[in-house]
Protein backbone atom coordinates (compact mmCIF):
# COMPACT_ATOMS: atom_id res chain seq x y z
CA UNK A 1 0.00 0.00 0.00
CA UNK A 2 1.71 3.65 -0.95
CA UNK A 3 2.16 5.92 2.14
CA UNK A 4 4.19 8.90 1.65
CA UNK A 5 7.85 8.66 2.49
CA UNK A 6 7.54 11.34 5.24
CA UNK A 7 4.13 9.48 6.72
CA UNK A 8 6.45 6.20 6.56
CA UNK A 9 9.60 7.40 8.80
CA UNK A 10 7.22 9.41 11.05
CA UNK A 11 5.11 6.43 12.01
CA UNK A 12 8.73 4.20 11.83
CA UNK A 13 10.12 6.83 14.49
CA UNK A 14 7.25 6.98 16.63
CA UNK A 15 7.08 3.08 17.18
CA UNK A 16 10.70 2.68 17.49
CA UNK A 17 12.16 1.98 21.04
CA UNK A 18 14.16 5.35 21.82
CA UNK A 19 17.58 5.21 23.50
CA UNK A 20 16.56 8.33 25.42
CA UNK A 21 13.76 7.41 27.46
CA UNK A 22 13.44 10.77 28.29
CA UNK A 23 12.40 12.16 25.58
CA UNK A 24 9.36 9.28 25.18
CA UNK A 25 8.46 10.48 28.69
CA UNK A 26 8.38 14.38 27.72
CA UNK A 27 5.84 13.48 24.64
CA UNK A 28 3.81 11.38 26.51
CA UNK A 29 3.27 14.37 29.11
CA UNK A 30 2.52 16.74 25.69
CA UNK A 31 -0.17 13.90 24.68
CA UNK A 32 -1.81 13.55 28.63
CA UNK A 33 -1.48 17.76 28.73
CA UNK A 34 -3.47 18.16 25.24
CA UNK A 35 -5.73 15.19 26.51
CA UNK A 36 -6.72 16.80 29.91
CA UNK A 37 -6.43 20.80 28.25
CA UNK A 38 -9.25 19.66 25.45
CA UNK A 39 -11.75 17.13 27.56
CA UNK A 40 -11.82 20.13 30.51
CA UNK A 41 -12.40 23.12 27.66
CA UNK A 42 -15.29 20.81 26.36
CA UNK A 43 -16.89 19.83 29.67
CA UNK A 44 -16.44 23.14 30.89
CA UNK A 45 -17.86 25.31 27.95
CA UNK A 46 -20.70 22.99 27.79
CA UNK A 47 -21.17 23.43 31.77
CA UNK A 48 -21.28 27.00 30.86
CA UNK A 49 -24.05 26.54 28.10
CA UNK A 50 -26.35 24.37 30.44
CA UNK A 51 -26.36 27.49 32.85
CA UNK A 52 -27.20 29.57 30.18
CA UNK A 53 -30.21 27.21 28.84
CA UNK A 54 -31.51 27.24 32.02
CA UNK A 55 -31.42 31.31 33.02
CA UNK A 56 -32.90 31.58 29.37
CA UNK A 57 -35.37 29.11 29.94
CA UNK A 58 -36.69 29.76 33.97
CA UNK A 59 -36.14 33.69 34.16
CA UNK A 60 -36.85 34.34 30.30
CA UNK A 61 -39.91 32.03 30.51
CA UNK A 62 -41.26 34.10 33.36
CA UNK A 63 -40.71 37.67 32.59
CA UNK A 64 -41.95 39.23 29.23
CA UNK A 65 -39.27 38.32 26.74
CA UNK A 66 -41.08 41.60 24.61
CA UNK A 67 -44.24 43.66 25.93
CA UNK A 68 -46.47 46.13 24.49
CA UNK A 69 -48.01 48.31 27.26
CA UNK A 70 -50.69 51.12 26.98
CA UNK A 71 -51.02 53.98 28.35
CA UNK A 72 -54.64 53.71 28.78
CA UNK A 73 -56.67 50.42 29.33
CA UNK A 74 -56.74 47.64 26.59
CA UNK A 75 -60.60 47.09 26.10
CA UNK A 76 -59.81 45.14 22.51
CA UNK A 77 -56.56 43.17 24.13
CA UNK A 78 -58.08 39.89 21.90
CA UNK A 79 -58.20 41.85 18.44
CA UNK A 80 -54.54 43.95 19.18
CA UNK A 81 -52.77 40.29 20.25
CA UNK A 82 -54.38 38.25 16.75
CA UNK A 83 -52.65 41.67 14.75
CA UNK A 84 -49.32 40.92 17.20
CA UNK A 85 -49.08 37.27 15.99
CA UNK A 86 -50.17 38.11 12.26
CA UNK A 87 -47.95 40.70 11.31
CA UNK A 88 -44.83 38.79 13.28
CA UNK A 89 -43.79 35.52 12.25
CA UNK A 90 -41.47 35.56 15.59
CA UNK A 91 -44.29 35.84 17.82
CA UNK A 92 -44.85 32.44 18.75
CA UNK A 93 -47.85 33.44 21.38
CA UNK A 94 -49.38 36.88 23.04
CA UNK A 95 -50.92 36.81 26.84
CA UNK A 96 -52.79 40.07 28.60
CA UNK A 97 -51.59 41.52 31.55
CA UNK A 98 -52.09 44.24 34.72
CA UNK A 99 -48.86 44.64 36.60
CA UNK A 100 -49.47 45.74 40.38
CA UNK A 101 -47.42 45.84 43.33
CA UNK A 102 -48.17 46.21 47.01
CA UNK A 103 -47.30 44.76 50.27
CA UNK A 104 -48.31 40.92 50.88
CA UNK A 105 -49.27 40.21 54.97
CA UNK A 106 -50.32 36.84 56.65
CA UNK A 107 -49.70 35.49 60.01
CA UNK A 108 -47.78 38.96 61.17
CA UNK A 109 -45.86 38.66 58.26
CA UNK A 110 -45.07 41.74 55.74
CA UNK A 111 -43.51 41.00 52.55
CA UNK A 112 -43.29 42.83 49.51
CA UNK A 113 -44.78 41.38 45.81
CA UNK A 114 -45.33 41.79 42.60
CA UNK A 115 -48.19 40.42 41.18
CA UNK A 116 -49.03 39.86 37.74
CA UNK A 117 -52.86 39.78 36.83
CA UNK A 118 -53.38 37.11 33.89
CA UNK A 119 -55.47 34.91 31.65
CA UNK A 120 -54.68 31.72 32.90
CA UNK A 121 -55.68 30.35 29.66
CA UNK A 122 -53.23 32.67 27.36
CA UNK A 123 -50.67 33.01 30.30
CA UNK A 124 -49.64 29.27 30.04
CA UNK A 125 -48.71 29.66 26.16
CA UNK A 126 -46.22 32.93 27.02
CA UNK A 127 -44.76 31.83 30.47
CA UNK A 128 -43.13 28.09 31.83
CA UNK A 129 -44.73 28.89 35.54
CA UNK A 130 -47.71 26.12 34.51
CA UNK A 131 -44.72 23.64 34.06
CA UNK A 132 -43.02 24.00 37.72
CA UNK A 133 -46.16 24.08 40.06
CA UNK A 134 -45.81 22.25 43.18
CA UNK A 135 -48.93 22.10 44.80
CA UNK A 136 -52.59 23.48 43.46
CA UNK A 137 -53.26 24.43 39.71
CA UNK A 138 -52.83 27.68 37.90
CA UNK A 139 -55.85 27.24 35.92
CA UNK A 140 -58.03 27.81 39.47
CA UNK A 141 -57.25 31.58 39.04
CA UNK A 142 -60.60 32.32 38.10
CA UNK A 143 -62.18 36.05 38.21
CA UNK A 144 -64.11 37.04 40.87
CA UNK A 145 -62.83 34.11 43.75
CA UNK A 146 -59.86 36.35 44.01
CA UNK A 147 -57.21 33.45 43.91
CA UNK A 148 -53.26 34.08 44.05
CA UNK A 149 -50.52 31.77 43.01
CA UNK A 150 -47.28 32.51 44.43
CA UNK A 151 -43.89 31.37 44.75
CA UNK A 152 -42.52 27.82 47.02
CA UNK A 153 -40.44 29.87 48.73
CA UNK A 154 -42.94 32.96 49.09
CA UNK A 155 -45.67 30.93 50.60
CA UNK A 156 -42.65 29.26 53.34
CA UNK A 157 -41.69 33.01 54.26
CA UNK A 158 -45.21 33.59 55.08
CA UNK A 159 -46.26 30.61 56.57
CA UNK A 160 -49.74 29.94 54.60
CA UNK A 161 -50.60 26.88 53.36
CA UNK A 162 -52.92 25.72 50.24
CA UNK A 163 -56.71 27.13 51.05
CA UNK A 164 -55.37 29.89 53.13
CA UNK A 165 -55.78 33.25 53.40
CA UNK A 166 -53.05 36.22 52.47
CA UNK A 167 -54.05 39.80 51.95
CA UNK A 168 -52.51 41.97 49.00
CA UNK A 169 -51.97 45.94 50.17
CA UNK A 170 -51.53 48.43 47.84
CA UNK A 171 -49.43 51.69 47.90
CA UNK A 172 -52.97 53.86 47.31
CA UNK A 173 -55.16 55.08 49.76
CA UNK A 174 -58.46 55.27 49.67
CA UNK A 175 -61.34 57.70 51.58
CA UNK A 176 -63.64 56.44 53.90
CA UNK A 177 -65.99 57.67 56.84
CA UNK A 178 -62.62 56.50 58.85
CA UNK A 179 -60.75 58.42 56.80
CA UNK A 180 -58.24 57.55 54.45
CA UNK A 181 -56.71 53.87 54.60
CA UNK A 182 -54.74 52.36 52.40
CA UNK A 183 -56.26 49.70 49.71
CA UNK A 184 -56.06 45.90 50.82
CA UNK A 185 -58.20 42.82 49.57
CA UNK A 186 -57.96 39.37 50.99
CA UNK A 187 -56.77 36.56 48.62
CA UNK A 188 -56.90 32.36 48.75
CA UNK A 189 -53.67 30.83 48.05
CA UNK A 190 -55.14 28.60 45.20
CA UNK A 191 -51.14 26.95 43.88
CA UNK A 192 -47.59 27.30 44.39
CA UNK A 193 -44.44 27.09 41.91
CA UNK A 194 -41.14 26.71 41.94
CA UNK A 195 -38.39 27.86 39.27
CA UNK A 196 -35.86 29.84 40.99
CA UNK A 197 -35.57 31.75 44.78
CA UNK A 198 -35.02 34.97 43.27
CA UNK A 199 -38.65 34.41 41.23
CA UNK A 200 -40.03 32.47 43.65
CA UNK A 201 -39.42 35.09 46.58
CA UNK A 202 -40.91 38.14 44.19
CA UNK A 203 -43.35 37.42 41.77
CA UNK A 204 -47.32 36.15 42.11
CA UNK A 205 -49.99 35.55 40.09
CA UNK A 206 -53.71 36.50 40.19
CA UNK A 207 -56.68 36.56 37.85
CA UNK A 208 -56.66 39.25 35.47
CA UNK A 209 -59.96 40.50 36.49
CA UNK A 210 -59.38 40.88 39.91
CA UNK A 211 -56.22 42.51 39.31
CA UNK A 212 -58.21 44.88 37.57
CA UNK A 213 -60.71 44.97 40.44
CA UNK A 214 -58.33 45.79 42.84
CA UNK A 215 -56.71 48.79 40.64
CA UNK A 216 -60.40 50.01 40.08
CA UNK A 217 -59.83 49.93 36.48
CA UNK A 218 -62.19 49.35 33.44
CA UNK A 219 -62.62 45.76 31.59
CA UNK A 220 -59.28 44.86 30.12
CA UNK A 221 -55.42 44.70 30.11
CA UNK A 222 -52.54 47.14 30.69
CA UNK A 223 -50.54 45.56 28.27
CA UNK A 224 -49.79 42.23 25.94
CA UNK A 225 -46.86 39.79 26.40
CA UNK A 226 -44.82 38.31 23.19
CA UNK A 227 -43.31 34.72 23.49
CA UNK A 228 -40.94 34.67 20.32
CA UNK A 229 -39.11 31.76 18.82
CA UNK A 230 -35.93 34.13 18.83
CA UNK A 231 -35.14 35.77 21.82
CA UNK A 232 -32.34 37.92 20.14
CA UNK A 233 -35.07 39.77 18.19
CA UNK A 234 -36.96 40.83 20.84
CA UNK A 235 -36.41 44.55 20.34
CA UNK A 236 -37.26 44.20 16.86
CA UNK A 237 -40.78 42.21 17.60
CA UNK A 238 -41.29 44.80 20.67
CA UNK A 239 -41.36 48.00 18.52
CA UNK A 240 -43.16 46.05 15.66
CA UNK A 241 -45.99 45.05 17.76
CA UNK A 242 -45.99 49.18 19.09
CA UNK A 243 -46.14 50.39 15.82
CA UNK A 244 -49.77 48.75 15.18
CA UNK A 245 -50.73 51.63 17.53
CA UNK A 246 -47.47 53.88 18.56
CA UNK A 247 -50.17 56.52 19.94
CA UNK A 248 -51.06 54.59 22.65
CA UNK A 249 -48.62 51.60 23.18
CA UNK A 250 -45.01 51.91 24.19
CA UNK A 251 -42.51 48.77 23.83
CA UNK A 252 -40.13 46.94 26.28
CA UNK A 253 -37.83 43.60 25.80
CA UNK A 254 -35.96 41.36 27.99
CA UNK A 255 -32.48 43.12 27.15
CA UNK A 256 -33.78 46.58 28.92
CA UNK A 257 -34.39 44.36 31.80
CA UNK A 258 -32.18 41.38 31.88
CA UNK A 259 -29.69 42.21 29.27
CA UNK A 260 -26.97 42.85 31.99
CA UNK A 261 -27.22 39.38 33.21
CA UNK A 262 -27.05 37.21 29.88
CA UNK A 263 -23.89 39.66 28.61
CA UNK A 264 -22.07 38.52 32.58
CA UNK A 265 -22.88 35.37 31.66
CA UNK A 266 -21.62 35.36 27.95
CA UNK A 267 -18.55 37.43 29.17
CA UNK A 268 -17.89 34.91 32.02
CA UNK A 269 -17.81 32.10 29.73
CA UNK A 270 -15.40 34.10 27.06
CA UNK A 271 -13.03 34.13 30.07
CA UNK A 272 -13.66 30.91 31.39
CA UNK A 273 -12.55 29.99 27.96
CA UNK A 274 -9.05 31.59 27.39
CA UNK A 275 -8.21 30.80 30.45
CA UNK A 276 -8.70 26.73 29.65
CA UNK A 277 -7.30 27.38 26.87
CA UNK A 278 -4.10 28.30 28.02
CA UNK A 279 -3.68 24.53 29.64
CA UNK A 280 -3.65 23.40 26.05
CA UNK A 281 -1.62 25.99 24.82
CA UNK A 282 0.96 24.92 27.55
CA UNK A 283 1.06 20.96 26.70
CA UNK A 284 0.73 22.41 22.37
CA UNK A 285 4.20 24.15 23.94
CA UNK A 286 5.73 20.95 25.92
CA UNK A 287 5.51 19.45 21.89
CA UNK A 288 8.04 21.85 20.66
CA UNK A 289 10.21 20.61 24.11
CA UNK A 290 9.95 17.31 22.80
CA UNK A 291 10.68 17.41 18.99
CA UNK A 292 13.71 19.67 19.65
CA UNK A 293 15.03 16.86 22.00
CA UNK A 294 13.64 14.46 19.08
CA UNK A 295 15.73 15.85 16.71
CA UNK A 296 19.17 16.52 19.06
CA UNK A 297 18.88 12.51 19.72
CA UNK A 298 17.94 11.72 15.58
CA UNK A 299 20.86 14.31 14.04
CA UNK A 300 23.18 11.34 12.91
CA UNK A 301 20.11 9.77 10.72
CA UNK A 302 18.92 12.95 9.71
CA UNK A 303 22.49 13.54 7.97
CA UNK A 304 22.25 10.32 6.81
CA UNK A 305 19.17 10.58 5.11
CA UNK A 306 20.63 13.68 3.45
CA UNK A 307 23.12 11.93 1.67
CA UNK A 308 20.88 9.45 0.66
CA UNK A 309 19.16 12.88 -1.22
CA UNK A 310 16.77 13.51 1.34
CA UNK A 311 15.38 17.08 0.75
CA UNK A 312 15.34 19.60 3.71
CA UNK A 313 11.34 19.51 2.83
CA UNK A 314 11.07 15.97 3.76
CA UNK A 315 13.26 16.27 6.78
CA UNK A 316 10.46 18.93 8.01
CA UNK A 317 7.86 16.79 7.08
CA UNK A 318 8.57 13.84 9.04
CA UNK A 319 8.97 15.88 12.22
CA UNK A 320 5.68 18.02 11.64
CA UNK A 321 4.31 14.20 11.29
CA UNK A 322 6.06 13.19 14.81
CA UNK A 323 4.44 16.37 16.66
CA UNK A 324 1.21 16.10 15.20
CA UNK A 325 0.71 12.51 16.07
CA UNK A 326 0.68 13.63 19.34
CA UNK A 327 -1.45 16.55 18.67
CA UNK A 328 -3.81 14.26 16.69
CA UNK A 329 -3.97 11.49 19.70
CA UNK A 330 -4.11 14.41 22.27
CA UNK A 331 -6.89 15.97 20.65
CA UNK A 332 -9.21 12.97 19.68
CA UNK A 333 -8.63 11.22 22.87
CA UNK A 334 -9.68 14.36 24.84
CA UNK A 335 -12.71 15.46 22.79
CA UNK A 336 -13.91 11.85 23.71
CA UNK A 337 -13.21 12.51 27.21
CA UNK A 338 -14.69 15.83 27.47
CA UNK A 339 -17.77 14.96 25.35
CA UNK A 340 -18.32 11.57 28.46
CA UNK A 341 -17.72 14.02 30.67
CA UNK A 342 -19.99 16.92 29.61
CA UNK A 343 -22.91 14.37 29.49
CA UNK A 344 -21.99 12.70 32.71
CA UNK A 345 -21.10 15.88 34.68
CA UNK A 346 -24.10 15.90 37.22
CA UNK A 347 -24.09 12.19 37.62
CA UNK A 348 -20.57 12.03 38.86
CA UNK A 349 -21.52 15.09 41.34
CA UNK A 350 -24.36 13.45 43.19
CA UNK A 351 -22.50 10.52 43.58
CA UNK A 352 -19.64 12.62 45.04
CA UNK A 353 -22.61 14.46 47.13
CA UNK A 354 -23.87 11.15 48.23
CA UNK A 355 -20.55 9.53 48.91
CA UNK A 356 -19.71 12.98 51.43
CA UNK A 357 -23.14 14.00 52.55
CA UNK A 358 -22.21 17.29 51.25
CA UNK A 359 -24.83 19.89 48.95
CA UNK A 360 -22.63 21.10 46.56
CA UNK A 361 -25.69 23.48 45.16
CA UNK A 362 -26.87 25.95 47.23
CA UNK A 363 -30.22 26.91 45.07
CA UNK A 364 -30.83 30.65 46.86
CA UNK A 365 -27.48 31.48 45.00
CA UNK A 366 -27.89 29.39 42.10
CA UNK A 367 -31.09 29.22 39.90
CA UNK A 368 -31.06 25.09 40.05
CA UNK A 369 -30.22 22.26 42.45
CA UNK A 370 -28.10 20.42 39.73
CA UNK A 371 -25.41 20.51 37.22
CA UNK A 372 -26.75 21.59 34.02
CA UNK A 373 -24.85 20.55 30.75
CA UNK A 374 -25.33 21.54 26.72
CA UNK A 375 -23.35 20.47 24.07
CA UNK A 376 -22.72 22.78 21.47
CA UNK A 377 -21.04 21.22 18.50
CA UNK A 378 -19.58 24.83 17.02
CA UNK A 379 -18.23 24.89 20.45
CA UNK A 380 -16.66 21.17 20.08
CA UNK A 381 -15.48 22.19 16.22
CA UNK A 382 -13.61 24.98 17.14
CA UNK A 383 -11.78 23.42 20.09
CA UNK A 384 -10.78 20.75 17.87
CA UNK A 385 -9.64 22.47 15.18
CA UNK A 386 -7.68 24.89 17.51
CA UNK A 387 -5.68 22.14 18.93
CA UNK A 388 -5.03 21.64 15.70
CA UNK A 389 -3.70 24.51 14.74
CA UNK A 390 -1.50 24.97 17.37
CA UNK A 391 -0.30 21.67 17.20
CA UNK A 392 0.63 22.11 13.79
CA UNK A 393 2.27 25.31 14.43
CA UNK A 394 4.20 24.15 17.46
CA UNK A 395 6.15 21.22 15.63
CA UNK A 396 7.27 24.17 12.46
CA UNK A 397 10.50 25.59 14.77
CA UNK A 398 11.57 22.41 15.78
CA UNK A 399 11.28 20.49 11.61
CA UNK A 400 12.61 24.02 10.41
CA UNK A 401 15.62 23.09 12.76
CA UNK A 402 16.06 19.83 11.91
CA UNK A 403 16.06 20.57 8.09
CA UNK A 404 18.67 22.76 8.47
CA UNK A 405 20.86 20.22 10.04
CA UNK A 406 24.36 19.68 8.00
CA UNK A 407 25.29 16.04 7.57
CA UNK A 408 29.27 16.72 7.15
CA UNK A 409 29.01 18.41 10.71
CA UNK A 410 27.16 15.91 11.84
CA UNK A 411 29.02 13.05 10.90
CA UNK A 412 32.57 14.36 11.50
CA UNK A 413 33.05 12.67 14.89
CA UNK A 414 30.61 9.45 14.10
Amino acid sequence: MFRPLALFIGLRYTKAERKNGFISFISFISMIGLTLGVAVLITVLSVMNGFDREMKSRILGMVSQANVISYDILPDWRELSKQIEQQDKNVVATAPFIQLQGMLTAHGQVSGIVLSGVEPEYEKKVSVVNDYMVSGSFDDLQAGEFGIVLGDSKAAEMGVRLGEKVTIVLPEASPSPAGVIPRFKRFTLVGTFRINNEIDGLMGFVAMKDAGAMLRLPDGAQGIRLKLNDIFKAPQSALNAQNIDSQRLMASDWTHTHGNLFSAVQMEKAMIGLLLFLIVIVAAFNIVSSLIMLVTDKKSDIAILKTFGASPKLIMQVFVVQGMIIGVIGTVVGTVLGVILALSVNDILVFVSKLFGVSLFNTSVYPVDYLPSQIQVADVALIVVASFLLSFLMTVYPALKASKIQPAQTLRYE
